[in-house]
């Protein structure tokens, strides 16, 4: 049976430590992000659709990966200051972590475990770009790059993994979100 990623230990943008318990009885959308990467507009719909559902009980959960060719190696000062909150989004942030590798954060441990591949866009060619680019995975459960999802229920159980270059407004993640939130 699944673990329930609320007991997981984690720091906020401000260094504090805490729990994902205070987010129990939400559905969740955890989401590793960079302030700087080609796929950063997608802030302006993760925004949208937390600000659209906060009111029934979802939340976009922002933590920063520190895995991919040191794109998110900035200050935590400097972070907090250049990115949401301050550039316009609401949900909560947390501090940075790895999501690959032997230093894998357990959170992502707990992620990955229960959702293995993510979903993709029909005809999605950003793993082959990935490889051309030589940023290929080392293992296939590894987090692809900056903007990979994971939906969680309201039991802190895991749901379903979307690919990076699957936006938040796509309709296959809208669709996941909103039969999360019925139950």
């Amino acid at each position: 049976m699944q673990d329930s990623i609320l007991t997981t230990v984690v720091k906020d943008i401000d260094g504090e430590v805490t729990t994902l318990e205070k987010f129990a009885g939400n559905v969740l959308l955890i989401v590793n992000v960079a302030s700087k990467c080609g796929l950063t507009p997608q802030y302006e719909q993760l925004e949208n659709i937390q600000k659209a559902w906060v009111d029934r009980g979802f939340m976009v959960l922002d933590s920063r990966a520190t895995s991919f060719w040191n794109k998110n190696r900035a200050a935590m000062k400097r972070l907090k200051l250049t990115v949401p909150p301050h550039g316009g989004v609401t949900f909560p942030m947390f501090s940075k972590i790895e999501v690959n590798g032997e230093g894998r954060h357990p959170l992502y441990q707990k992620l990955i475990a229960a959702a293995p591949t993510a979903v993709a866009p029909e005809e999605s060619g950003f793993y082959a770009r990935m490889v051309s680019k030589g940023r290929a995975p080392l293992y296939p459960d590894d987090i692809l790059w900056n903007f990979e999802k994971f939906l969680v229920g309201r039991d802190g159980k895991v749901i379903q993994r979307f690919s990076p270059d699957m936006t938040p407004e796509d309709p296959i993640v809208m669709e996941s979100i909103k039969l999360a939130l019925a139950k």
